[in-house]
C-alpha cells in the first residue's frame, strides 16, 4: 500500500533533489551545455560576503513570523472550536486569505501602503502614509504582518481540530474543581495542544525558509539588503545571474537547514509519532 506514495515521493522528491545537489557541483547558465565544476560553487557561495546577512534575514524572518502566528493562531483555533454557529461562519471568513495567491496579496498591500495612492493618503492619516517598504525596520515588519496575515488562519484550523479532540471531560471535571476557563486554557488546553505546537511550528519554520514570491513583489529584498532572504537570493542567482551551481549551492543550504530545523523541533517537542495527544490525561 506505500508503493505508490513512495513512487510519487521519489520522482518528485528525491530524484529533484539528487538533481540539484549534482548541478551544485557544475558550472551552467540554465541554457548551455552542463560542465563540471568541482566545489567551485559551493567555495563561491560560502564566501560571499553577504551570505551572513542573507541567513541572518532568513532566520530574523523566521522567529518573528512564528512569534507573531503561533500565539494568534492558537488563540483563534480555540475560538473557533466552540459550537455556536457564528464561529463556524467566521471560521470559513478567516481562512479566506490562505485561498488567495501570494502575489496577489503584495500587489494589494504595496498599493494600499504606497506613501502617495494609498490607504494613507486616501484617508488623511499621516501614520499609514509613512514609506513602510523604503525604510529597513518597517519593511521587515510589513512582510512579517503580511505573511502572519496569509497563513494564521491555516494554523488557526490546526488547533481548531486539535481542540475538538479534547475529550470534553477533562474539562466537565475542572469545572467540579472550580477552574474557570482561564484556568481551563493553561492547564488543560495548552498541554493538550503540545503535539499539535511542535507539527504547526515545524511548518510554519520549513516554510518561512522557502518564503519568495511575496518578498519578491513587495520589496525585492529591498530596501537595500534589508529583506534579502536566502530564497530570493537563490532567484536571483539562478535567473538574474544565470549562475545555475551556484544556486543549486543555496538550495541545497535551504534544504539542509529546513531538515536540521525539523529534526530540532522534534526533539525539543519530545516523544515521537506513535505518542498520544491525550498522553498524561
Amino acid at each position: 500500500m506505500a508503493i505508490p506514495a513512495l513512487v510519487v515521493f521519489t520522482a518528485f522528491g528525491l530524484i529533484p533533489l539528487f538533481g540539484v545537489l549534482g548541478l551544485s557541483f557544475t558550472q551552467w547558465d540554465g541554457i548551455g551545455a552542463i560542465h563540471p565544476d568541482g566545489l567551485n560553487s559551493w567555495r563561491a557561495v560560502l564566501s560571499d560576503p553577504g551570505l551572513p546577512h542573507t541567513l541572518f534575514v532568513t532566520f530574523l524572518v523566521m522567529v518573528l513570523s512564528w512569534a507573531v502566528q503561533t500565539p494568534a493562531s492558537i488563540l483563534i483555533g480555540v475560538f473557533l472550536a466552540g459550537q455556536e454557529r457564528y464561529r463556524a461562519f467566521l471560521a470559513i471568513m478567516f481562512f479566506i486569505p490562505v485561498l488567495l495567491s501570494s502575489a496577489a496579496i503584495a500587489i494589494t498591500f504595496k498599493a494600499l501602503l504606497d506613501p502617495n495612492f494609498g490607504l494613507g493618503a486616501g484617508l488623511h492619516i499621516d501614520f499609514l502614509s509613512q514609506d513602510w517598504l523604503g525604510v529597513d525596520k518597517l519593511a521587515l515588519g510589513v512582510i512579517i504582518f503580511v505573511v502572519s496575515w496569509q497563513f494564521i488562519p491555516f494554523h488557526s484550523l490546526i488547533y481548531q481540530g486539535a481542540v475538538r479532540q479534547i475529550p470534553k471531560s477533562m474539562y466537565e471535571s475542572s469545572e467540579i474543581e472550580g477552574a474557570g476557563r482561564i484556568r481551563q486554557f493553561w492547564s488543560i488546553t495548552l498541554p493538550q495542544l503540545k503535539y499539535t505546537i511542535v507539527t504547526s511550528s515545524t511548518l510554519m519554520v520549513v516554510g518561512s525558509l522557502t518564503f519568495f514570491d511575496l518578498i519578491f513583489v513587495m520589496t525585492a529584498g529591498g530596501p537595500g539588503d534589508a529583506t534579502r532572504v536566502l530564497a530570493l537570493d537563490m532567484y536571483s542567482t539562478g535567473f538574474q545571474a544565470n549562475l545555475m551551481g551556484p544556486a543549486s549551492a543555496i538550495a541545497m543550504i535551504l534544504v539542509l537547514v529546513g531538515l536540521a530545523l525539523a529534526l530540532l523541533l522534534r526533539r525539543v517537542g519530545g516523544g515521537g509519532s506513535t505518542d498520544s495527544q491525550l498522553e498524561g490525561a
